[in-house]
């Protein structure tokens, strides 16, 4: 039944719903898929199988009885770490929150199991969240099923790596600087970075926050395109406070036909320089689409400065994770923003500045912002799509050097962490919806995905897109070793 467990979450509720498997003849399938490969990979790193069982039993008997629960009625799946899933720890890989389960679910996990979903699990992260692979002192490092010296990607990492190999018939991550999208990008799935506020957060938290934190959104991972618009069904829709008089209506994609869209494309950028293993896996893949009659641009560019975003991006994503830190971090950091030099556009500087703005420079900041949204919405206006990297770089090997310190080599010069962050700023901090969908490999055989970003709520247009390429350019590939 190696095929079952790679198949598309939607096809294995079919199967459910027409009784060609039960539900927990489906469970112990990826079960045994986890006992067999999980303990090398390590993505997955908390289980309920005993209450799994339980409800993969009951949607047997439901189903049996002509009531299933939803469109995802007995799909065995796991959920990011960070997630909060009643009974089981929530510790973003903080030691200081191992074995305190949480009491409560997180909205999106309520979603899924109303949905039918059967939630067993739960997969890895970093350290608070706040890298781009996936390990902590907590439950160790995840490896990559394509290649097991290689990150996963962060922080979704577990997430995506669970999926690809086949544990797992969906997930879900978050996503404030490609934590989605450089996973999915990393193992060869699919993932979707919604448009900010469309999917609820509530319940994606260390301890009892309710506020939701700027440019970080959840979303699903999938080995399909088709599940990333069923599962986008299920979780958007606005949280209950604000579901009285508030509704979303999502617009259908603008296009249904590969030669109707009208996209612009970037490749690379002096901003943020794409390595060329990289780069020529996306030309292959423009060609192509050149070749299908879709009018292409590389030269199409919103009205902004890309060296703009990557101040606006860096400043706001530091101000929104830096209310993480506690009270003596800040003052320290603090006192090293205000003897910095005022022409500093380091982004170590930016950093700085941004984990301790005021609220005017803040309010500020978020006015700079608010411009490049409406310069994106005006771009918009005359392209369905941009198509862009998501990550300078194919999988990179593991590495114990902190983000502060470590060192990338692009095209044989050397970058830093918070470089490869621009292509998630670029689009994410206007808001922007964006489907990381896989493009092909490197000569070496690692995967690499294409960023698809669209108008604000413009999701199914990005999804509807990265199915087309699924259809008639390539979709998901299992990695080898898991059949």
């Amino acid at each position: 039944m190696t095929d079952i467990a790679f198949a598309p979450a939607t096809r294995l509720a079919s199967l459910v719903r027409r009784k060609k498997i039960g539900c927990l003849e489906l469970l112990d399938h990826y079960l045994a898929r986890v006992e067999k490969y999980n303990p090398a990979l390590n993505a997955i790193v908390v289980t309920d199988i005993e209450g799994a069982r339980k409800r993969a039993r009951a949607a047997d008997r439901a189903l049996a009885r002509g009531t299933p629960h939803g469109v995802f009625h007995g799909l065995p799946m796991t959920v990011k770490e960070s997630l909060n899933v009643a009974g089981l720890p929530t510790t973003w890989g903080v030691p200081a929150f191992k074995g305190k389960p949480r009491e409560k679910n997180a909205l999106v996990v309520e979603r899924w199991l109303a949905a039918g979903a059967v939630i067993f699990g739960k997969t890895n992260v970093p350290v608070m969240l706040a890298d781009g692979q996936s390990f902590n002192p907590v439950y160790g490092r995840t490896n990559n099923p394509w290649d097991p010296t290689r990150t996963p990607g962060g922080s979704s990492g577990g997430s995506a790596a669970a999926v690809a190999a086949g544990l797992a018939g969906i997930e879900t991550g978050s996503d404030i600087a490609s934590s989605i999208r450089n996973p999915a990008h990393n193992c060869g799935v699919y993932g979707h970075k919604p448009t900010y506020g469309l999917i609820p957060t509530r319940g994606h938290a260390l301890g009892d926050v309710l506020t939701p934190l700027d440019i970080s959104v959840v979303g699903p991972l999938a080995r399909s395109a088709g599940d990333l618009d069923a599962a986008l069904g299920v979780l958007a829709g606005p949280d209950e406070i604000e579901a009285a008089g508030l509704r979303y209506t999502l617009p259908p994609a603008r296009k249904s036909a590969l030669r109707e869209f009208k996209v612009g494309v970037i490749l690379s950028d002096p901003v943020s320089e794409v390595d060329d293993e990289v780069r020529e896996v996306l030309q292959k893949l423009v060609d192509f689409l050149a070749r299908r009659k879709v009018k292409v641009s590389e030269k199409a560019r919103p009205q902004i400065d890309f060296r703009d975003v990557r101040r606006i991006f860096a400043q706001l994503l530091a101000a929104a994770t830096g209310s993480r830190e506690p009270r003596e971090k800040f003052e320290a950091d603090l006192k090293e923003a205000q003897a910095l030099a005022p022409d500093d556009d380091s982004l170590h500087a930016h950093t700085l500045r941004g984990s301790t703005l005021f609220h005017r420079d803040w309010l500020a900041l978020n006015e700079q912002r608010t411009r490049l949204r409406h310069a994106w919405h005006e771009w918009f206006k005359d392209y369905d799509l941009l198509l862009c990297p998501v990550c300078p770089l194919a999988p990179h090997p593991h590495t114990d050097e902190g983000t502060d310190t470590r060192v990338y080599r692009v095209n044989g010069r050397e970058a830093s962490h918070g470089d490869l962050l621009f292509w998630a700023g670029l689009t994410g901090v206007a808001y922007l919806p964006a489907t990381a969908a896989p493009a092909g490999f490197t000569t070496s055989g690692l995967p690499v995905g294409v960023q698809i970003v669209g108008p604000q709520f413009g999701d199914r247009t990005t999804i509807a897109f990265a199915r087309l390429l699924e259809d008639e350019w390539q979709g998901f590939v299992p990695p080898p070793g898991y059949a």
